[in-house]
């Protein structure tokens, strides 16, 4: 194991005893071979147990279940909602309808599986708050919620200021919007335990069990260090790292860090009803600031769109302490000024941002028994669980909901070419911050800045 460790994941592993599982050392048959042992390889291994019981699956991970994304991000649980319009564009509004309230059903499915399988994850199923800490945010803050209304499925509401106090925790907020399909989670006690529950199902493991390739004749052939698995399917479950792994995705994603930072145990929790509660809260930056507290009584607080990787590799920047905590010094301070402000430890993560902002699940050109799914964009913890629901469909080759939903059609949007892609988006990201800079001060940005920041819009959380 690296000696670091974001703090979700090293938590979730103390409690767990640091056990290591076996690696794999022969050559192996299945029916079903997934590689990344993370939210989505682990979900999607669960529900193919669940809709064929008798399948023989495997999962390889070239580290330990949970090490990538899935035991390091916020664990802010997020729906679809707030991305109807992008979803119904890309979609068609019928499946835009039935996504938003899977991803709403999805956030008390998660919540039921953990309790009826003893996961202690820590699931607080206590809403999501999306905010305005400026005029320019209060007047794009309730944009989404119009064509919810239009087709009969919003349930978020406008807070008062008592009500945003309460649910925030803080006085930053000048206004937001609040629904009750949100919550937070332990993302590494999550993860960690999804492979217990796995195992316990028949599901075989295998960490420090490294991809260094596959071929697809008929059967897929699955080469690892010390090993190879013959597979009936092949899943690729690896989110950040699938532009590495397959050379044609190069340009479907952008990896760009999220950084995050946690406190210490904060004093006299028990005299703040805001610890009580897992609410996920969010500005309305484009680079947003999202933050909630643990059961445990700290603050986590991170923020996106920091680093851009050029050409997609996979930096040692993505697996060590942010060299962002200055800036989330700062932001902690303006949103806790009273709280301690000591920090227990920072860490950042690559997501893997698609075009529009959603993720994308299909199999490769000729090869339909190699599938994928990534692209969640900063939104993996909720949609990943539809992601097992979309991957284990596709490779039963079922016709249901899932395959003929046009989330399931591959990618279809890619970023322009290298150089273009990284320098654009470094000029963007700079535009973003002169002009969200102004929004703060309350100057009006400059014109420029106003044009090239909406190029990123689908960036956001939200749409605006």
């Amino acid at each position: 194991m690296n000696r670091f460790q974001p703090f979700w994941f090293d938590d979730a592993m103390s409690a767990e005893g640091r056990e290591v599982r076996a690696s794999l050392t022969k050559n192996i048959t299945a029916d079903v071979c997934i590689v990344g042992g993370g939210y989505t390889g682990l979900w999607t291994a669960i529900k193919l147990r669940e809709k064929s019981p008798d399948l023989d699956i495997v999962i390889i991970d070239k580290a330990l279940c949970g090490q990538g994304a899935s035991g390091r991000n916020g664990g802010c649980m997020l729906t679809f909602s707030s991305k109807f319009r992008t979803l119904a564009e890309n979609v068609g509004i019928a499946e835009a309808i039935r996504l938003v309230k899977a991803s709403e059903s999805a956030v008390m499915a998660i919540d039921d599986f953990c309790q009826q399988q003893g996961i202690d994850a820590e699931v607080r199923v206590h809403g999501a708050l999306y905010t305005a800490t400026n005029k320019a945010q209060q007047a794009i803050l309730q944009q989404p919620l119009a064509v919810l209304q239009q087709q009969d499925i919003n349930h978020w509401a406008r807070l008062n200021s008592a009500k945003l106090a309460h649910f925030s925790g803080s006085s930053h907020h000048l206004a937001g919007i609040f629904t009750p399909y949100g919550g937070s989670v332990h993302p590494g006690k999550l993860v960690r335990g999804l492979a217990q529950v796995a195992q316990k199902m028949g599901i075989k493991i295998f960490e420090n069990t490294a991809m260094l390739g596959f071929r697809s004749p008929g059967r897929v052939l699955i080469d690892t260090p010390r090993g190879c698995i013959s597979a009936g399917t092949l899943i690729l479950a690896t989110n950040a790292w699938t532009p590495q792994l397959i050379p044609q995705f190069k340009r479907a994603v952008v990896l760009v860090s999220s950084d995050m930072m946690i406190t210490d145990v904060q004093p006299n929790t028990h005299n703040n009803p805001w610890f009580s509660q897992g609410t996920a809260v969010a500005d309305s930056r484009l680079f947003v600031h999202y933050y909630r507290n643990s059961q445990s009584g700290r603050i986590m607080l991170g923020k996106g769109g920091n680093y851009f990787s050029y050409a997609n590799r996979m930096v040692p920047l993505f697996d060590q302490a942010s060299r962002f905590e200055p800036m989330l010094s700062k932001a902690f301070a303006d949103f806790f000024p009273d709280a301690d402000a000591t920090i227990a430890r920072s860490w950042t993560g690559a997501s893997d941002r698609s075009v529009n902002g959603l993720p994308f699940f299909g199999h490769l050109p000729h090869q339909p028994n190699v599938l994928y799914g990534f692209g969640y964009s900063g939104n993996g913890v909720v949609q990943s669980f539809l992601g097992g629901e979309f991957l284990s469909s596709m490779a039963l080759r079922l016709n249901d909901e899932w395959t003929r939903s046009g989330m399931a059609g591959g990618v279809k949007q890619f970023f322009p070419p290298e150089p273009i892609c990284t320098l654009g988006a470094r000029v963007i990201r700079r535009s973003v911050l002169r002009k969200e800079k102004c929004e703060d001060e309350g100057r009006t940005a400059f014109w420029l800045d106003k044009k090239l920041a909406k190029l990123a819009v689908s960036a956001g959380k939200a749409d605006k």
